[in-house]
């Protein structure tokens, strides 16, 4: 599978989109404002430039595309102000692969400009954003050109299946499986470890070559507490998605075959996996690695609602099994298409959205999400 290629979020603002259907991305982004605007600040301490330069990598569309960089500015600007110096002039650049919908986001830009003129005085040549399309698996940027960079909900997401699941069709090594299980053989296991390294190595190599000494960056990406890598916490969604089709393999709506040939290019690791990558990179000193859970739908309680956030979810399973259908259906539907044909979606998410009400009724499914901030080295 090229990834590059059929890899992105539903375009567009229907039912099914990427842009309708993000709210446990947005829930994430508001998890780690305080560590972004913390390390930006730490990043004009430091560092305060005439142009600054801002990458966010995995930008993808709709309403969270431009959230993070209006707090950037929000940030920025209050600094400036703080210090009673000018505001640098801004260099935003917006990643994604190239299927990203960039369009829904250039559109979005005329209002986006209007409101900094509004709220801060900041003209188009004060802030100039920029797409930037390409795999953030190697160079993007000029050497030295970037101040901070941030990435959400993308890192999780792998430069290739690995090589090895499938390289002998007639033996899958997977199979039933699209993605790691607790059925999975440990060569499975060790295949997927082996290119999250493999790739998030690269990516720090790449934007150490591309930061200034002394500039920060924000990550957050899935991942898991267990130091196993087939534990629920990082699996059940795709065990999920597998039953759901191995339930129509055997009604003879898809090929069994077709299921055996597929597996995720994704990989949750754990803190320790991650730090490890850093650590032997060695461009970046790690200042913060935190783990937070959040809830499939994205509707997380507070510890003292707990009980009646419980007493709710029991009455209306189904109705979080749909939203977290949608939800999934709008990040993967692109490389599920690409395999089992457009014809399957709607009865896949049909199902898809009974198995998660089911499991929502046996317990409280949630996600882990890691936030890590580094600072490069001189």
């Amino acid at each position: 599978m090229e990834v590059v290629q059929v890899l992105h979020m539903n375009k567009g603002e229907g039912e099914t989109s990427y842009a309708k259907n993000s709210v446990v991305q947005k829930k994430i982004i508001s998890v780690a404002t305080s560590i972004i605007k913390e390390e930006v600040q730490k990043c004009l301490e430091k560092n305060y430039p005439d142009s600054m330069g801002i990458a966010d990598l995995g930008c993808s569309s709709g309403p969270n595309s431009l959230m993070v960089i209006s707090d950037l500015i929000d940030t920025i600007y209050a600094t400036s102000n703080q210090k009673e110096i000018p505001l640098p002039e801004l260099r935003v650049s917006l990643n994604d692969l190239p299927g990203n919908d960039f369009n829904n986001i250039f559109i979005s830009l005329p209002e986006f400009y209007n409101q900094l003129k509004m709220e801060k005085n900041i003209g188009p040549e004060g802030c100039f954003i920029s797409g930037v399309p390409g795999s953030f698996y190697g160079r993007l940027f000029p050497k030295k050109s970037l101040h901070f960079v941030h990435s959400s909900s993308s890192l999780h997401w792998l430069s290739q299946v690995p090589r090895v699941l499938y390289a002998n069709i007639l033996k899958p090594l997977n199979k039933g499986k699209i993605y790691i299980s607790n059925s999975s053989p440990r060569s499975v296991l060790d295949a997927y470890l082996s290119q999250f390294k493999r790739d998030f190595s690269l990516f720090m190599k790449s934007r150490s070559e591309e930061m200034v000494v002394d500039g920060h960056m924000v990550l957050s990406f899935m991942g898991r507490l267990s130091s196993d890598p087939s534990s629920e916490e990082s699996c059940m969604q795709w065990e999920l998605l597998a039953q759901a089709l191995m339930s129509m393999a055997l009604e003879g709506l898809i090929e069994e075959e077709k299921i055996d040939s597929f597996n995720a290019p994704y990989y949750a690791p754990s803190i320790q996996e991650v730090r490890s990558v850093v650590e032997e990179e060695g461009s970046f000193t790690i200042n913060c690695l935190e783990a937070f859970e959040i809830e499939w739908d994205g509707d997380a309680p507070s510890n003292n609602n707990f009980q009646k956030y419980t007493d709710k979810i029991g009455k209306n399973n189904f109705s979080r099994g749909l939203q977290v259908a949608k939800t999934i259906r709008a990040v993967v539907e692109s490389m599920l298409e690409v395999h089992f044909g457009r014809e399957i979606m709607d009865e896949l998410f049909k199902r898809y959205a009974e198995l998660v009400g089911d499991y929502f009724s046996r317990t409280r499914a949630k996600y882990i999400d890691l936030v890590i901030s580094l600072t490069k080295k001189g």
